[in-house]
């Protein structure tokens, strides 16, 4: 499946918190976006991996993705190395995406960092011709590699160098978001409260929006870090 953008996030629901209102918006703009889960949460306070599929797999509903899968990986544990490098591969070259979204550089949780310094350096290593991988079917996969990658902002503030206006996508970025019942607040849950429970995470989530989004003068933002030198054709492209 050629694809437009390709979304690793370490966790399931991620993506959801990152990014999801701009991945609604090229949806719209009629663009193919893929999800791919590294793992399945399965060290969260609350729910399993199970059920965090589950979630995951209604939360692509409200998207509209054109697909999302999980790896397996093992959360927490998981590691920058050769196996991990070679799924991250062998995902790239299947999906072909001509951009990619990641985690956040640094953050509070550690898997956030590690998993974005693995997909930045299997994005590289995915276009070269040396590196070989094999497709579901037993064929020998072609090099691929994205024309431009970016980090979604997640717990910690970080500068973004770029901002994209999702005011009118913040009512689906909420449903993906509330997607994982499991995680997040519900006056229900007989689950242990976690950090990411409370009614005042979703607030925090919503003022950050309303912070981003007022920097380039709309209601609502999403804030992404390049990973390499950003380049235009001319001054008016930026308008």
């Amino acid at each position: 499946m050629k694809t437009d953008i390709l979304v690793f996030a370490v966790h399931p629901d991620d993506a959801e918190l990152g990014c999801s209102a701009t991945i609604a918006k090229e949806v719209a703009a009629g663009k193919k976006v893929v999800i791919v889960d590294l793992t399945q949460g399965e060290l969260g306070t609350r729910g399993s991996g199970p059920l965090r599929l589950e979630e995951a797999a209604a939360s692509a509903a409200i998207l509209k993705l054109s697909a999302r899968e999980n790896l397996g990986f093992k959360d927490g544990f998981f590691r920058n190395d050769a196996e991990h490098q070679l799924e991250i591969i062998r995902v790239i070259r299947k999906y072909k995406p001509e951009m990619v979204l990641m985690n956040a550089p640094e953050d509070r949780h550690p898997d956030h960092g590690r998993a974005s310094q693995l997909c930045i350096e299997a994005c590289f290593y995915s276009g070269l011709r040396k590196v070989v991988t094999y497709a579901a079917d037993g064929s020998e996969q072609a090099p691929w590699r994205p024309k431009n990658a970016f980090h979604y902002i997640q717990d910690r503030f970080l500068k973004p160098d770029l901002v994209v206006d999702v005011s009118d996508y913040w009512d689906i970025k909420t449903a993906s978001i509330l997607a994982f019942r499991s995680q997040f607040f519900d006056p229900e849950s007989k689950e242990p409260a976690s950090y990411i429970s409370s009614p005042e995470f979703l607030e925090f989530v919503n003022s950050r929006g309303s912070e981003f989004g007022h920097q380039i003068g709309v209601r609502y933002g999403e804030g992404f870090i390049r990973s390499k030198m950003l380049g235009v054709n001319s001054l008016f492209d930026l308008l």
